[in-house]
């Protein structure tokens, strides 16, 4: 049981326990940033105009290039291929 909740999803993309939540806080950090700057670009549209999208870009652009390290399969439009079932 603790196997699947902890370690089975950061096993899958190539990292330990720890890796993964240094890995996932920071996109996490990224997004609540960029979302901040989302909520104020909506009052004040001159402030933070691209943030929230160049936000986005780059984050992808880690989690492609991890995939890539581990050798995860894309779907076809960059989507990953989802191990789990919804």
């Amino acid at each position: 049981m603790i196997d699947r909740l902890l370690f089975k999803h950061p096993r899958s993309v190539g990292e330990s326990y720890g890796e993964h939540l240094l890995v996932a806080g920071s996109f996490g950090v990224s997004m609540v940033g960029a979302g901040l700057a989302c909520l104020v670009h909506a009052v004040v549209p001159c402030l933070f105009e691209r943030t929230g999208s160049k936000t986005i870009e780059h984050l992808h652009g880690r989690m492609i290039r991890n995939r890539r390290r581990v050798g995860i399969p894309a779907q076809p439009g960059g989507a990953p291929v989802s191990s789990e079932a919804a």
